[in-house]
C-alpha cells in the first residue's frame, strides 16, 4: 500500500500496533497489580512491626520506605515491558542515591543509630539516664537525635550517632535502686555507736526496703575521718526523696549523739623549725639578761 509516496506494509503496521497496545496494557496491569501487592505487603509488614512493639515513628518510616522500594521495582518492571531500557534508569538512580548518601553521611549515621536505638531499646521515653556527661529524663526519641531534659529543665539534644558510641547508664530500667550514703566520723568517735545510729534511722524510714536489709560498713580510713557507708534499697520513684531525708536525719542524729563529722585537717612539718625556735629563745634570754644588768 502506497501512502504519500511511501510504501506501507499494513500487516506489519497492524502487528506492530497490536504488540505495542498489548505491551501498554500489560504495563498498566503490572502497575495496578504491583501497587496493590505493594500495599498488601506493607500492611503485613506493619502488622509484624506492631506485634514486635516497634516505635511508631520508625514503623511508619520503614513502612513508607518499603512501599517506595516496591513501587520503584513495579515501575521498572512496567517500563521494561513497554520496551524502555531500564539499565540506564537504574544507573541514574544509583548515582543519585550515592550522591545523596555522600552529602548526608552524618545524618545517615544518625539515622542508622536511631534505628538501632529504637530496635534494641537501651532506653525509652520517661527513663532517667546518663549519656556521656549529660543526665536527665528522656523526653523524645527521633530518627536523628534524642532529647533529654535535665533536672534544671534544660533540653539537651544529643545526636544518635554519639549515643551509639557512648556508655549509657539507665537508672530507671530496673524497678529498685540502692541508696549509698557515706558519712565521715572522727577517729575519736565510737564506730559501733555511729553505725547503730545510722542503721536505726535507715530502718525507721518508711521508704526503705526491709529485704534486703540496710547495712552500714566501714569503707575507708581517710586522712581526716573514718568513713561509714550506708547501703539501703528503695524503689526508683522514692530514691531521691529517701536520700535527701536520710542525709538530713543523719546530721541531726549524729549531733544529738555528740558524734562529730570532722573538717579536713592538715599537719605541717617545717624542717629546721626547732633550731629557729632555739635561736629565738637564746636571743630573747640574752636580751633579758642585758636589760637586768643595765
Amino acid at each position: 500500500m502506497d501512502f504519500l509516496g511511501f510504501t506501507v506494509d499494513v500487516a506489519t503496521l497492524t502487528e506492530g500496533t497490536f504488540q505495542l497496545i498489548t505491551r501498554v496494557i500489560l504495563a498498566i496491569l503490572i502497575l495496578v497489580i504491583g501497587r496493590w501487592l505493594a500495599k498488601k505487603i506493607v500492611k503485613v509488614a506493619y502488622g509484624v512491626m506492631n506485634r514486635s512493639h516497634l516505635e511508631a515513628t520508625v514503623a511508619s518510616f520503614l513502612g513508607r520506605l518499603l512501599y517506595g522500594v516496591l513501587l520503584i521495582i513495579v515501575i521498572l518492571a512496567a517500563l521494561s515491558k513497554v520496551g524502555v531500557q531500564t539499565t540506564s534508569v537504574v544507573a541514574i538512580l544509583g548515582g543519585a542515591a550515592l550522591a545523596v548518601g555522600l552529602a548526608l553521611k552524618d545524618q545517615l549515621s544518625n539515622f542508622a543509630a536511631g534505628i538501632l536505638i529504637v530496635i534494641f531499646r537501651p532506653f525509652v521515653r520517661g527513663d532517667y539516664v546518663q549519656i556521656s556527661s549529660y543526665t536527665g529524663t528522656v523526653t523524645d526519641i527521633t530518627l536523628i537525635n534524642t532529647h533529654i531534659t535535665t533536672t534544671n529543665n534544660h533540653d539537651v539534644i544529643i545526636p544518635n550517632s554519639d549515643i551509639s558510641t557512648s556508655a549509657i547508664v539507665n537508672y530507671t530500667s530496673l524497678p529498685n535502686r540502692r541508696v549509698d550514703i557515706t558519712v565521715g566520723i572522727g577517729y575519736d568517735a565510737n564506730i559501733k555507736e555511729a553505725k547503730e545510729v545510722l542503721l536505726a534511722i535507715a530502718k525507721a524510714n518508711p521508704l526503705a526496703f526491709t529485704d534486703p536489709e540496710p547495712v552500714v560498713r566501714v569503707t575507708n580510713l581517710g586522712d581526716n575521718s573514718v568513713d561509714l557507708t550506708l547501703n539501703v534499697w528503695t524503689s526508683n520513684d522514692d530514691w531521691w526523696a529517701m536520700q535527701c531525708q536520710l542525709l538530713e536525719e543523719f546530721k541531726v542524729a549524729l549531733d544529738d549523739n555528740n558524734i562529730d563529722i570532722p573538717y579536713p585537717q592538715r599537719k605541717i612539718h617545717v624542717s629546721g623549725l626547732d633550731n629557729i625556735v632555739n635561736k629565738d629563745s637564746l636571743v630573747n634570754k640574752d636580751s633579758a639578761t642585758n636589760s637586768q644588768t643595765n
